[in-house]
């Protein structure tokens, strides 16, 4: 029998699951271990609670999760109550699909003042992550400035700007849906170092910025490259500048209050105020042959009050795991870091790519597997539910999820699917039955 305990429950780690099973069928026995009580990761918690047909995947982790040789293991810390060297003498293989959860830093002066957030916390913050529930972000201002362009920029410019009945039907968390109903932001800039040729959006995001209620899209012409060049785009890259476009074309002139602004070729230079956000200092760029920004010696500042950074993320060191960072994940060769311990998904190559794209990672990491020919006797789940009676460590399994999970949606407000527990104590007293 082959043992593999799985760290993450997030995509990457349910994608690992399914493949092993495909892989070896009954002759292999999968352990998916999370910090939080709660399976699905990025599904959960990063996905927009706008978004529900994308969280609807998780339909798909759940059959995995019920299989009879896979077993969720929630409210284990591996790196703390559980160490990946003690892992490494239980099982044959360890995979970690710990995902991305940190920001990465600006790196400017200014960016520790109060109204500076990553987009990690402030989508974990709407989402309900335990990490995160406590955020106060300061929405009593006049304008945001949100710093990417990316579709995590678009999910938070959106859900600053849509009413409450445009969240109907989401899974926004209480305390988040009533600070963003009393919000006065009324000018959104979303700042990006480059131009609308690198921008990072997907069609289906941008096009969204145009349907919402109370806000509408500003794009400056003088932004847009020549059209003659758009027929040389890939075909979702072209969609997103024809929207663009379409956006520049609208002009400036709405009824609408809220103005989401596309600020291209701005490089944030320092944050400034008097003990808090009070403007951002961006630099003017252009564009070398190699499409990279440099800048023009040209400043302007953008009064605002919130600065929320969507510059992507860092995978979370675990201790004895050698870890890369410059790149913000594992140090890792196509998925092996060393004998018998493997990276998948974000940890393993990075933040990029959809969360469709964590599959073929699954796969590859069943084929080292495989390929590596793991032998000899190993405890597996017997030898680590001894470990943690030993230390008494509590655990909370997937028919204990699925009791969370029932309670969060009786609990929810009319029209949305659940009311999630923002706080570990609350779900482990309700599984306890308290």
């Amino acid at each position: 029998m082959l043992h593999v305990a799985i760290v993450g429950s997030g995509p990457a780690g349910y994608y690992t699951a399914e493949a092993l099973l495909k892989k070896f069928g009954d002759a292999v026995r999968v352990d998916i271990l999370d910090r939080l009580p709660t399976p699905f990761g990025l599904i959960r918690a990063g996905v927009a609670p706008d978004h529900q047909s994308i969280k609807a995947v998780s339909r798909r982790y759940e059959a995995t999760s019920l299989a009879d040789n896979v077993r969720f293991i929630g409210n284990i810390d591996v790196g703390g109550g559980v160490s990946v060297d003690e892992l490494l003498g239980l099982y044959h293989a360890v995979v970690l699909a710990t995902g991305a959860p940190l920001d990465r830093k600006l790196a400017v002066p200014g960016e520790d003042l109060p109204g500076v957030i990553g987009s990690a916390a402030f989508v974990g913050w709407y989402n309900g992550h335990p990490d995160h529930a406590h955020l106060d972000p300061p929405l009593d201002v006049e304008a945001a400035a949100i710093i990417g362009n990316g579709n995590v920029a678009l999910d938070v410019a959106r859900l600053i700007a849509k009413t409450p009945a445009e969240l109907e039907g989401s899974d926004i968390v209480a305390h988040a849906a009533d600070a963003l109903a009393a919000a006065t932001i009324r000018d959104i800039h979303i700042v990006g170092r480059r131009g609308p040729y690198q921008a990072s959006f997907t069609p289906k995001e941008l096009g969204e910025m145009g349907e919402l209620e109370r806000a509408h899209p500003i794009v400056w012409a003088q932004d847009l490259p020549p059209p003659e060049g758009d027929a040389a785009l890939e075909p979702g890259l072209r969609k997103v500048v024809t929207l663009l476009r379409t956006f520049a074309g609208a002009g400036t002139a709405s009824t609408k209050p809220v103005r989401v602004h596309f600020d291209f070729f701005a490089q944030p230079r320092s944050i400034e105020g008097d003990g808090k956000v009070e403007r951002l200092v961006v630099e003017r760029t252009r564009l070398d042959e190699d499409g990279r920004a440099h800048g023009t010696g040209e400043t302007f500042a953008i009064d605002c009050g919130l600065v929320v950074a969507c510059i992507g993320y860092r995978t979370n060191p675990i201790p004895g795991v050698p870890f890369d960072p410059g790149l913000g994940r594992f140090d890792n060769r196509d998925g092996r870091i060393a004998p018998g311990l493997y990276a998948v998904g974000w940890s393993r190559r990075g933040p990029s790519g959809t969360i469709g794209t964590n599959r073929p990672d699954g796969f590859a990491v069943a084929d080292l597997i495989a390929a590596d020919a793991p032998s000899g006797e190993r405890e597996g789940r017997d030898g680590l539910d001894r470990l943690l009676a030993e230390r008494d460590l509590y655990i909370v399994t997937f028919e204990d999820w699925r009791k969370i999970d029932a309670a969060e949606v009786a609990r929810a407000r009319a029209t949305a699917p659940r009311e999630k527990f923002v706080k570990v104590d609350d779900m482990l007293t309700h599984v306890r039955g308290g």
